[in-house]
């Protein structure tokens, strides 16, 4: 970085933010395999959260890759740049006060860690989506696997490109098993835990 390049320090804080919105900020990724229930589960977590009138917003991975990080494929080196502009953006928002909420397969162990330490244990909590790679694939609603199966989509994580899982996830959610509203109620027991949702 240009030696020039001076960060600015505003007048109000991430502090003052928790204050005026009654509730804490962080980043809750939800990594884990393609079509394993990461983006379902965060949109329907974003919706109770907004119901209970706390600042929540979704970064998806797909969206995320129609507009910021658009000009990236899939390659290791694109995957990393991909998670570092996130990082960097969930940090900005994070200290806007807002509950972030990223989905994002985030197939590396060290991508992971990069990201926790841009946010910082505090306000890093990461939920592990389980599912295994033939359910995902049975389930595939926009026929990915299949495309990768067949050359079609290069890079696929679970099926031309490796996933890493979690080593010690803040929280793991088996979507074999529960429902989207018992993942959700799991998440809000973290958060609630934790001291995060409680008005401050």
């Amino acid at each position: 970085m240009e030696e020039h390049v001076v960060w600015h320090e505003g007048l109000v804080t991430k502090q003052d933010r928790h204050r005026l919105n009654r509730h804490r900020s962080c980043l809750v990724w939800f990594t884990g395999l393609p079509a394993s229930g990461k983006s379902t589960i965060a949109h329907h977590m974003e919706k109770e959260l907004f119901d209970r009138g706390i600042r929540a917003y979704v970064l998806d991975g797909d969206n995320i890759r129609h507009g910021i990080n658009s000009d990236l494929g899939f390659s290791r080196e694109e995957r990393k740049e991909n998670l570092r502009r996130i990082a960097e953006l969930s940090k900005l928002l994070v200290d806007a006060g807002i509950v972030v909420l990223a989905a994002f397969v985030s197939p590396y162990h060290e991508d992971r860690e990069f990201v926790r330490g841009i946010l910082g244990d505090e306000s890093f909590f990461e939920i592990y989506v389980k599912c295994p790679p033939e359910v995902c694939e049975h389930r595939d609603p926009k026929g990915q696997y299949k495309k990768a199966r067949e050359g079609i989509i290069k890079n696929y994580t679970g099926v031309s490109a490796p996933y890493e899982e979690p080593e010690t996830p803040d929280l793991v959610l088996n979507t074999e098993e529960l429902a989207v509203e018992d993942s959700v109620k799991s998440i809000l027991e973290l958060l609630d835990k934790r001291k995060f949702i409680l008005l401050v």
